[in-house]
């Protein structure tokens, strides 16, 4: 029996639990590699084009280095800048010495640049160095073929964006300078790929509308990478072949641009495109306030020669003794009206003692106190007639129903009520009122209360 228990009691070993797998947290992950990347890229130099730059109030510079096939971010920390003797800029090619630093927070890594210096020129640059001497050479940029802008233009055709603030600082510029002018916008994008075909397609659009006086083409400021479809040739050629006068407002002030030096005009920014554009009316309006103002001094300077000759002549003598004559009779004429003026008074104050009687008679004989009076006096009136209507009524009411008791006593109609009827004759002309008036099988009709009947007679009693 033990034996057997053993047998079938014995059970089999358990494997032992497992231990849950562990792993890195993000954070330890990000400190490794950071840590890894930090210590082997400590220090080193790399060269690349600049692109992307952005230079924020606090005066840290960021941009992006970048070849054919990678790019990658960096910094320069304002505590730094003063190692770097020049500003950078798009499409600068440059070489720079630096750390390899890693952004925790979104997984980033960039390069921490301590020195930097320029290494030729960037691909950018160098193709709009080129196309500006190509263009240059055949004569595109030269000032003889420089259009003035119209004196007082009243439709203005715009190619940019119109979704961007641009438009609206232009629109807003010329609305406060000149309310009248049509504006023309025509849409095209500024930047990005197919921005510059948009754009001379829109140069030649315009150029094809009637009554056009003159073309802006705008844009806001940006990086060398944004403001090249504007040092695009397609771009460059619908300028030069554009017969209406041509403004380009491109980027900030310090911004140059291909279209700049094709246009007629170049304008530092659209904001003051627009205002170059209806500086001719205000140029006018100057003048003709200059205008003004030396009509008004020659005016001002005749009225005094004048008043000085009047005065001269009205100094002589002759004229002193009619001054005497007239200053007599201004003063009668004061008396004149002193004593208008007593007497007016005097019938005021009698009118108005005439007025006050006149009134105190009428508040006597008010009309209002005798209308109320005969408005009592006749509702009193209303008051009687309709008791005595309401007495007769009621009289003629109860002989009304006494006759009408009556008049239903002797109705035929009553003595039928109470199971009698009427016979007539077959044709209901006469009344039957004794058997003999009919034979056996005459035919009769019988009048109901409700109705009636036709018999014939079967026999007599």
């Amino acid at each position: 029996m033990k034996q057997q228990g053993l047998d079938f009691g014995e059970r089999k070993p358990q494997p032992a639990p497992r231990e849950p797998r562990r792993g890195w947290t993000v954070s330890q992950l990000t400190d490794r590699i950071q840590t890894a990347l930090e210590t082997e890229l400590a220090d080193f130099w790399v060269e690349g084009e600049v692109s992307n730059l952005s230079m924020p109030a606090s005066g840290h510079i960021y941009f992006s280095l970048k070849d054919d096939k990678a790019q990658i971010r960096a910094v320069i920390w304002k505590s730094d800048l003063r190692y770097v003797r020049f500003r950078p800029k798009d499409g600068m090619k440059v070489v720079a010495r630096g750390q390899l630093r890693v952004y925790a927070p979104k997984g980033d890594y960039q390069v921490q640049v301590q020195v930097l210096e320029p290494l030729g020129k960037g691909s950018l640059q160098q193709a709009f160095e080129d196309l500006k001497e190509k263009l240059e050479k055949e004569g595109l940029f030269d000032a003889k073929r420089k259009r003035p802008l119209p004196l007082l233009p009243r439709r203005i055709g715009v190619v940019t964006s119109p979704s961007g603030a641009v438009i609206q600082d232009v629109l807003r510029v010329l609305g406060a300078r000149y309310a009248n002018l049509e504006v023309l916008v025509y849409p095209a994008r500024v930047q990005g790929e197919g921005a510059a075909f948009e754009i001379a397609q829109g140069i030649r659009a315009l150029n094809r509308l009637p009554g056009l006086d003159v073309l802006i083409v705008a844009r806001g400021g940006g990086s060398l990478e944004d403001l090249w479809p504007f040092n695009e040739e397609i771009v460059a050629r619908a300028l030069a072949a554009s017969t209406l006068p041509t403004i380009s407002a491109v980027g900030h002030e310090t911004d140059f641009t291909i279209a700049d030096f094709v246009a007629d005009l170049r304008a530092p920014t659209p904001s003051a495109a627009a205002e170059r554009v209806v500086q001719a009316k205000r140029d006018l309006q100057g003048q003709i306030q200059a205008l003004e103002q030396r009509l008004a001094s020659a005016f001002a300077m005749r009225f005094q020669r004048v008043k000085a000759r009047v005065l001269g002549v009205t100094s002589h003598r002759v004229f002193e003794a009619e001054r005497g004559r007239l200053r007599t009779y201004a003063q009668r004429v004061d008396d004149l009206a002193r004593r208008s003026e007593t007497g007016l008074a005097l019938q005021k104050e009698r009118a108005a003692t005439r007025l006050r009687r006149h009134a105190e008679r009428l508040e006597a004989f008010r009309f209002e106190r005798q209308i109320a009076e005969r408005r009592a006096r006749i509702g009193r009136a209303y008051d009687r007639l309709e008791t005595r209507f309401r007495a007769d009524a009621q009289k003629r009411r109860g002989v009304l129903g006494r006759l009408a008791g009556v008049l239903d006593s002797l109705s035929p109609l009553g003595v039928l009520a109470r199971g009698y009827a009427l016979v007539w004759d077959a044709e209901g002309r006469r009344l039957l009122r004794r058997a003999d008036d009919v034979a056996v099988g005459d035919t009769v009709r019988v009048r109901l209360l409700e109705g009636g009947l036709r018999a014939k007679v079967e026999a007599k009693e």
